[in-house]
């Protein structure tokens, strides 16, 4: 096979419909839309859910519960993703950033007790939950609030 003999899959590529060229075409005149009625018009259609004037299923279903506007969003991360980090690092928002151990920060960086901590580190964090701290500190490490 050469360069100039590769075709692609067939099937794989398909015309684009070009309506409104002719009766030939198979869609000429009307473009496929038929005659006249709502769907015909230029900017015709109707909205996504619109359901011919019935009361929509959105508003008929009964509302439930509500979004606290305050609601602070941290990120986490499990005691055993900080064994990635060297004996006696200070492991700050910053550096679990910058290694990709969170995305981003959101409204800090609450540190779970999932899994088991083997170095001595010194962590820095929002929040901390109590399994977490007795985790860090039996392993000889530090936690510190920011």
């Amino acid at each position: 096979m050469k360069l100039h003999e590769l075709k692609p899959a067939k099937g794989s590529r398909k015309e684009r419909n070009r309506v409104g060229r002719g009766i030939g075409s198979g869609n000429g005149k009307t473009s496929g839309k038929g005659h006249k009625g709502q769907n015909a018009r230029s900017g015709g259609g109707t909205r996504p859910g619109f359901e011919g004037g019935q009361t929509p299923l959105f508003q008929r279903l009964p509302k439930r519960g509500f979004t606290n506007i305050n609601r602070k969003e941290y990120a986490i991360v499990n005691l055993d993703a900080l064994n990635r980090f060297e004996e006696g690092t200070e492991v700050t928002p910053e550096l679990l950033i910058e290694t990709g151990v969170v995305s981003s920060e959101k409204a800090g960086i609450k540190i779970l007790g999932k899994g088991n901590i083997e170095k001595k580190l010194t962590v820095k964090a929002n929040k901390f939950s109590s399994t977490a701290k007795e985790a860090i500190e039996a392993a000889g490490g530090k936690t510190e609030v920011i």
